[in-house]
C-alpha cells in the first residue's frame, strides 16, 4: 500500500478522456493517486470545469467526497491486505485457481482482460504496454492477474455503494456486466471466501465485511467513514488519522456557508475545576471601571457638527465633551480606531462601493497613532485631558493578525500561516496590487469583488526573487474571512515574542487594552482552526490537511499565549487593565486561568434582549456556584461594534432602561456603545469616516440616562465587587419562582444596595427571600455552596423591633420594613412591565415607646413616600392636621368666596344646611380653638387658645369683606383713600380678584389667614418665624397645597403660593414699625430674606443685582392687602379708612422707588432711603 497520506481508486478510460485528467495524478496501476487534499481539490475541479454548474449547481463535485471516496477504496485494500497477512498469504492464488476452476480460465482471462481495457493501468492507458503482456507480468513480485482481481472485487463494492451513485461515471461496470462472466465471477469469489475464515468485529464472509459499510448507512460517505470508525477501529492503525482528516475535509465543506457565531449559550462550567486559578489581582481603580465606546473617526466628525468648527484630531476633542463625560459616571473612554491603518484595506472598502471609507480599525499597518488623528502629540494631549478629569484612556490591540499590507506582511511574510501554492484551483488573483510597496505585489482573490466567494487566502509576490506566497486572511471559523487581514503563526516562537512586545508597547501608552478576538489564540481553538487535531477540523477550509497531533501542537506551542501576555504585562506594564473580546464558553477560562482582567459577556446582551430570563439566571447562577470572582470579570453591554445598536435592540424605553440598570449595577465592568445615551440608530461600520445617517440627540433620552443612570454610575464601587453580592428568587404567591424577576443585594462597606427589575410584558409579584448558592473556600482549600436569607445579605439585625428605611434611588421614594419580617418572610415587591427599583441608604432605626415605625410601617402598607421622616411627622402630627384640614379645605374656601360680599345678617348654605354667617365664623372659631389646643398639647405651651381664635375669628370676618370695604367704611371726597381703594382692588371694582372669586387669591389669603398666628400659641410677641417654620416642619405646606389644587390651581402654582404665604408670614404686621425710614426698614427686611429672594427672583448679573419686576408689584399687593385685613379686623370703623391711607402710603413711596430703581436692588434701596 502507499503510504501516508496516498489516497488512491480506480477511474475508467472514458472518464479519463473525458476530463483529460493529468497523467501524474494516477499510479502505474492505474488507479488514482491522491497525494493530499490539494490533489483532490485538482481532480475536482477538472469534472466541475466539465460541468454546466450554472443551470445544475447540484451536480457540482466536491473535494471532500472525492477524497472519502479515494480513502475508502484504500481502506478496503488495507482490509484485504490484513486479511491476506492474518489468515492466508496465498488467498488471491487459491482464488484465482477456484475461480479457473469453477469458470474455466477463458472466463476468468476475458473478464480480467476486458477490467483491464476499460479502467487501465498508466502503461497500459498510454499504450506502452498491451493489455495481455500486462497480465502476464507481475508488481513488486505479485502477479498482476491476482492485483487485478482485488481491483475487481473493489470496482464491483464501488459499484453496489448507493452513496457513490453520484459519481458513478467514474468507475461504472455496466459493459463488464453485459458483457463478461463479471457477475458470476463476483458470486463465486463470494462462495470461495465461505471456504475461508470468517473476518471483522461481527466475523463475516470478508466480501460481506466490505460491504457493511454502505450497508449500513447507504447514502452517505461521511456516515461510511464513521461507522469504519467506529467499527473497524482496531484494524486501521495509522489510517486512523487519514479517516479523521477526510471527516473533517467534509465538515469544511459543509461550513464552507458563513453562518456566524450561533446562539448563546448558558454558562457552564463542568470540568473547569481541574484548571488552574489563577485570577490577576485588580488595582484600585480597576473594579470601578465604567467604559464609554468611541468609533473615534465617526466621533470626531460628529464633534466637529455639534460645535461647528473642524475637529479631525484627538487634541481638538473639546473639554466640555470629557467634562460630561467624567460628570455621567464614566471613568473609561475606549477609542476604536487610533493606529495606523491598512492602506490596502481602504482601497478594498472604496473599490467595493464606499468612495469615503476608511480602512477597517482591525486591519492595522502599524501600532502607531494615526497620523490623521494627530499622532502621538494630539494623543498626549488628549490623554493628559482625560486623566486630570479621572479618565483613563482605552484602546484596542488585534494580536491574531494583521493588515494584508502591514509592515510585517513586508518585512516578515514567514511570520504568517501560508502556502507556496493557492489551496483551492479556483482561485485567481488578477485584480489590482493592493502594495504601497515596491518589493511586494499583493492580491486578493477576485471573486470577492463580485461576492461570488470568500477566499481564505491572498497572494503575496516577492518582486526580488519571484516567489509566490499564498497567506490566510485572519478567520476565527464563524463567519467569512477577514479579507483585508493576514493571520500571524503562532507556532514560531520568534512571533509570539514579536506580538508581546507589541502589546507591552501598546500598555505604555493605554491602561486599558481590549484584545480583539481573543478566544482565538487560546491554544485549544487556534490548534482547531489552523493546526486541527484529525478529527477536531473543519472550521476554515483548507486547513484539515495540515493537521497536527496534540502533542505535535504542544510541542510548537507549549504554553497558553494569553497566559505569556497576562504575566509579561503584569511584570513590565502592572497598572494595566486586559480585556478579552472572547466567546465560545470561554469567558470563566479567560480571566480564572489566563488571567484576563476582564472578558466580554454576550450573554447578557442577547439574554436580556431576547428575554430568556431563565437562561440568563441560571448563567449567573452556574457563576456563583463554580466561583463567584468570575462574575466580576464580566463585561456587560448592550451593543458592542460587531453589533447592532442598543436602541434598536432594546428600544427607548422601560425595557432599555431596565437592562441599563442592570449593566450599571451587576458586578463586572458596564460598557456603553457609541450613540447609546444619544439614542443614534446607525451601527457604524469599522471602516466609517463620519455618521451617513443625519440623527440627532434625543434629548429626552439623555435627561432620562442623567435621571435614573448616571446617579447609579457614580455609585459603581456599590455594584462592582462580588464579596457581597446575591442573586435571589423571587417567589410568587403561588410558591413558584419567577424567573423574569432579577433581583440582588450588593454591599460595600456600610452601604448596601438591592436591585430588582422585571425583565416581561407582564405584571409580577412575589417576595424576595432566599439567595441562590454561591460558592466559598473552606480552610482546606475545597469549596462548598452557601445560601443566606434576605436579612442576612442585607446585614440587618434580626429584631421585632427594629425596622430599616431605604430609597429607591431611581424614584426617589422611601421605604420602611419591619427587620424581622424581612428576615422571616423576605421583602414583597410588585413590579409592571420592564420597572425596576434600586434601593440604597439602608438605615436601621429602633422603635420608641409609643411605637412610632411600627404604626407608620402598617399605614403605608409597603407603599413608598417622599419621606419617612415627614410621614413619621405626619403620624405624629395627625391631630394637628385634623384640626388644621377642618380650618383650611377647599370646600370652605370655595363657602369664602362664594359669600364674600353678604353682610353680617346674610344667609348661606353649607352641606346642605342654611346657615347665619354669624354661626359660620363662630363655628369657624371653634375649628381654631382645637387646631391651637391640639398644638399646645404637642408643644405644651401656654398660650391663649380663645384668645387667638378670637383674633383670627375677627381677621376671617374682615376677609369676607374684602370686596365690600368701600361700602361698609366710607370717606367721602379722599382722593388718597379712592387710591388706596382702586389698588387693592388691583385698578378695578368689578373686576377686582376679590369680586371676581380668583381662586389663587382667596386660597392664599385664607392659607396665610389660617397659619400667619400658629407662633402665638408659643411666644405672644416676635412669634412670626415659628409660624412659618411650621409650615414646612409640621408639613402644613403639602395641606395647603393639596387645598390648593382641589380649588383648581395647577401644582406648580400650588407650591409657588406656598412661598408667597411663607413670605407674608414673615412681614406680617409690618406695618408696626413707627420709625422714620419706615419703607427702608420694610426694603432690607424683605431683601434679607431667602424666601422674598427666591420670589422676587433676585439674581446679579454683570456684577448687578437685579429683581423682577412683576412679582416686586405682586408682594407690595399682598402686603397692602393683609395690612388692610389687620385694619378692618382691629380698628373701629371711623379710624379704617385713615388706617388704610397711611400704610399704602407706605406702599406708594416703595412703588415710586421702584419705578426709579429700573429694577436694581441696589437703586431701589437708595431711591427709598431718598423719598
Amino acid at each position: 500500500m502507499s503510504s501516508y497520506p496516498m489516497l488512491e481508486f480506480h477511474i475508467s478510460r472514458k472518464a479519463r478522456d473525458r476530463y483529460q485528467f493529468d497523467l501524474s495524478l494516477f499510479s502505474l496501476s492505474g488507479n488514482i493517486i491522491l497525494a493530499n487534499f490539494h490533489a483532490a481539490r485538482q481532480f475536482a475541479q477538472k469534472i466541475n470545469q466539465q460541468r454546466d454548474l450554472v443551470n445544475y449547481p447540484e451536480r457540482a463535485v466536491q473535494a471532500g467526497q472525492i477524497n472519502a471516496m479515494g480513502l475508502l477504496d484504500e481502506i478496503l485494500h488495507l482490509v484485504i491486505s490484513q486479511y491476506r497477512q492474518q489468515h492466508n498469504p496465498q488467498m488471491l492464488s487459491e482464488a484465482i485457481t477456484w475461480l479457473d476452476g469453477m469458470l474455466g480460465e477463458n472466463e476468468i482471462n476475458q473478464t480480467l482482460q476486458q477490467f483491464v481495457d476499460e479502467f487501465p493501468p498508466l502503461a497500459v492507458y498510454t499504450k506502452n504496454i498491451p493489455t495481455e503482456t500486462y497480465l502476464l507480468e507481475s508488481s513488486a513480485g505479485v502477479p498482476n492477474r491476482q492485483l487485478v482481481l482485488e481491483e475487481l472485487l473493489v470496482l464491483w463494492l464501488s459499484n453496489m455503494n448507493p452513496a457513490l451513485s453520484p459519481y458513478m461515471e467514474l468507475f461504472d461496470d455496466g459493459q463488464l456486466v453485459k458483457e463478461t462472466a463479471y457477475t458470476r465471477l463476483i458470486s463465486l469469489l463470494h462462495a470461495y471466501f465461505e471456504t475461508q475464515p470468517p473476518y471483522g468485529p461481527d466475523h463475516q464472509n470478508l466480501i460481506d465485511m466490505l460491504r457493511s459499510p454502505a450497508i449500513a448507512v447507504p447514502h452517505s460517505l461521511e456516515g461510511q467513514l464513521e461507522y469504519i470508525r467506529q467499527r473497524w477501529g482496531l484494524l486501521l492503525g495509522k489510517y486512523l488519522y487519514k479517516l479523521l482528516s477526510s471527516l473533517d475535509l467534509i465538515k469544511e465543506e459543509q461550513k464552507a456557508a458563513f453562518f456566524g457565531p450561533g446562539p448563546t449559550r448558558i454558562y457552564d462550567f463542568t470540568g473547569a475545576a481541574v484548571e488552574l486559578e489563577q485570577f490577576s489581582p485588580d488595582k484600585d481603580w480597576m473594579p470601578s471601571l465604567v467604559l464609554m465606546a468611541k468609533n473615534a473617526y465617526v466621533w470626531l466628525d460628529q464633534l466637529a457638527k455639534r460645535y461647528k468648527r473642524t475637529i479631525t484630531r484627538l487634541d481638538q476633542v473639546p473639554d466640555e465633551e470629557l467634562d460630561a463625560l467624567a460628570r455621567w459616571g464614566f471613568t473609561g473612554l475606549w477609542l476604536i480606531g487610533l493606529w495606523e491603518r491598512s492602506t490596502a484595506s481602504k482601497t478594498i472598502k472604496q473599490m467595493r462601493g464606499n468612495p469615503d471609507a476608511v480602512a477597517s480599525a482591525y486591519s492595522l499597518f502599524d501600532y502607531q497613532i494615526a497620523a490623521e488623528l494627530g499622532g502621538d502629540e494630539a494623543y498626549q494631549n488628549l490623554h493628559d485631558r482625560a486623566w486630570q478629569r479621572g479618565i483613563r484612556l482605552a484602546s484596542d490591540m488585534v494580536p491574531n493578525h494583521m493588515g494584508i499590507d502591514s509592515r510585517w506582511v513586508v518585512e516578515h511574510p514567514d511570520w504568517f500561516v501560508s502556502l507556496d501554492y493557492s489551496p483551492f484551483p479556483s482561485y485567481s488573483f488578477n485584480g489590482p496590487n493592493l502594495s504601497g510597496d515596491n518589493r511586494v505585489g499583493l492580491y486578493i482573490e477576485d471573486h470577492y469583488f463580485d461576492n461570488t466567494d470568500a477566499a481564505v487566502v491572498f497572494k503575496r509576490v516577492d518582486f526580488w526573487n519571484g516567489s509566490e506566497q499564498y497567506i490566510y486572511h485572519g478567520n476565527d471559523g464563524t463567519s467569512m474571512p477577514w479579507n483585508d487581514t493576514a493571520q500571524i503563526n503562532f507556532l514560531k516562537p520568534e512571533v509570539r515574542e514579536a506580538v508581546i512586545q507589541t502589546i507591552l508597547h501598546v500598555a505604555r501608552k493605554f491602561p486599558v487594552i481590549r484584545f480583539d478576538a481573543a478566544m482565538t489564540l487560546a491554544k485549544k481553538h487556534y490548534q482547531r482552526l489552523w493546526f486541527p487535531e484529525p478529527g477536531t477540523g473543519g472550521a476554515i477550509p483548507s486547513r484539515a490537511e495540515h493537521g497536527l497531533t496534540k502533542d505535535q501542537f504542544d510541542a510548537a506551542m507549549p504554553v497558553e499565549f494569553w497566559r505569556e501576555v497576562v504575566d509579561r504585562v503584569a511584570q513590565e506594564v502592572p497598572d494595566t487593565l486586559l480585556l478579552a473580546e472572547a466567546f465560545w464558553l470561554m469567558e470563566g477560562y479567560f480571566v480564572r486561568t489566563l488571567g484576563m482582567h476582564r472578558v466580554y459577556n454576550s450573554a447578557f446582551m442577547n439574554m436580556l434582549r431576547d428575554e430568556k430570563n431563565a437562561e440568563y439566571r441560571q448563567a449567573i447562577k452556574n457563576t456563583l456556584e463554580f466561583d463567584p470572582e468570575i462574575l466580576k470579570r464580566y463585561v456587560n453591554f448592550m451593543n458592542n461594534p460587531d453589533e447592532r445598536t442598543a436602541v434598536e435592540q432594546f428600544g427607548k424605553g422601560d425595557k432599555y432602561f431596565g437592562i441599563c440598570t442592570l449593566m450599571a449595577t451587576l458586578p463586572g465592568l458596564p460598557m456603553f456603545g457609541h450613540g447609546q445615551i444619544e439614542g443614534f440608530t446607525e451601527k457604524y461600520g469599522m471602516e466609517y469616516h463620519r455618521a451617513y445617517w443625519d440623527e440627532q440627540e434625543d434629548g429626552a433620552l439623555i435627561e432620562r440616562h442623567q435621571r435614573e443612570i448616571f446617579p447609579v454610575l457614580r455609585k459603581r464601587y456599590l455594584f462592582a465587587e462580588v464579596a457581597n453580592f446575591l442573586l435571589y428568587d423571587v417567589y410568587t404567591p403561588d410558591g413558584h419562582v419567577n424567573e423574569d424577576v432579577f433581583a440582588y443585594s450588593n454591599q460595600a462597606g456600610s452601604e448596601k444596595a438591592l436591585v430588582v427589575y422585571h425583565n416581561r410584558f407582564a405584571n409580577a409579584q412575589g417576595w424576595i427571600r432566599t439567595s441562590a448558592a454561591y460558592s466559598v473556600k473552606t480552610d482546606s482549600g475545597e469549596r462548598m455552596l452557601v445560601q443566606k436569607r434576605l436579612g442576612e445579605g442585607l446585614g440587618l439585625v434580626d429584631d421585632d423591633q427594629t425596622y430599616s428605611i431605604f430609597t429607591d434611588l431611581v424614584s426617589g421614594m422611601e421605604y420602611i420594613r419591619n427587620n424581622r419580617e424581612i428576615h422571616e418572610k423576605g421583602l414583597f415587591v410588585e413590579l409592571e412591565a420592564y420597572k425596576f427599583r434600586v434601593y440604597i441608604n439602608f438605615l436601621q432605626v429602633q422603635d420608641n415607646e409609643w411605637h412610632q415605625y411600627a404604626q407608620l410601617t402598617s399605614y403605608l402598607n409597603g407603599r413608598g413616600v417622599p419621606s419617612i421622616d415627614d410621614a413619621m411627622k405626619e403620624i405624629f402630627l395627625q391631630p394637628i392636621h385634623h384640626a388644621f384640614r377642618e380650618c383650611a379645605n377647599a370646600a370652605f374656601f370655595r363657602w369664602v368666596i362664594t359669600n364674600r360680599q353678604l353682610p353680617i345678617s346674610g344667609q348661606t348654605k353649607v352641606t346642605g344646611e342654611t346657615m347665619h354667617l354669624s354661626d359660620v365664623l363662630e363655628e369657624a372659631e371653634d375649628k381654631f380653638t382645637r387646631l391651637f389646643s391640639e398644638i399646645k398639647q404637642i408643644t405644651h405651651s401656654l398660650g391663649d387658645s380663645l384668645e387667638i381664635a378670637a383674633v383670627l375669628k375677627r381677621e376671617l370676618n374682615a376677609a369676607m369683606n374684602m370686596p365690600a370695604i368701600a361700602d361698609n367704611y366710607p370717606l367721602e371726597r379722599s382722593r388718597k383713600y379712592r387710591q388706596a381703594l382702586k389698588f387693592l382692588n388691583a385698578g378695578s371694582t368689578a373686576a377686582s380678584p376679590w369680586s371676581i372669586g380668583d381662586p389663587r387669591t382667596w386660597g392664599v389669603l385664607l392659607s396665610w389667614l389660617c397659619v400667619h398666628r400658629l407662633g402665638q400659641i408659643v411666644i405672644p410677641q416676635d412669634y412670626k418665624e415659628i409660624s412659618r417654620s411650621w409650615v414646612e416642619e409640621w408639613l402644613l405646606n403639602k395641606l395647603i397645597t393639596s387645598s390648593m389644587t382641589d380649588l383648581g390651581l395647577d401644582e406648580r402654582s400650588a407650591w409657588q403660593s406656598i412661598t408667597l404665604i411663607k413670605l407674608l408670614i414673615g412681614q406680617t404686621a409690618w406695618w408696626e414699625n413707627s420709625s422714620s425710614d419706615f419703607a427702608n426698614r420694610l426694603l432690607v427686611s424683605i431683601f434679607s430674606d431667602t424666601t422674598a429672594q427666591n420670589y422676587l427672583g433676585v439674581n446679579r448679573y454683570q456684577g448687578i443685582l437685579w429683581y423682577n419686576r412683576e412679582a416686586f408689584d405682586d408682594l407690595l399687593w399682598w402686603l397692602n392687602t393683609i395690612a388692610i385685613i389687620d385694619c378692618v379686623a382691629n380698628e373701629s370703623s371711623d379710624q379704617i379708612p385713615q388706617t388704610v391711607i397711611k400704610r399704602f402710603a407706605v406702599i406708594q413711596k416703595i412703588q415710586q422707588a421702584s419705578l426709579e430703581s429700573n429694577y436694581q436692588v441696589e437703586k431701589l434701596l437708595a431711591a427709598v432711603r431718598e423719598l
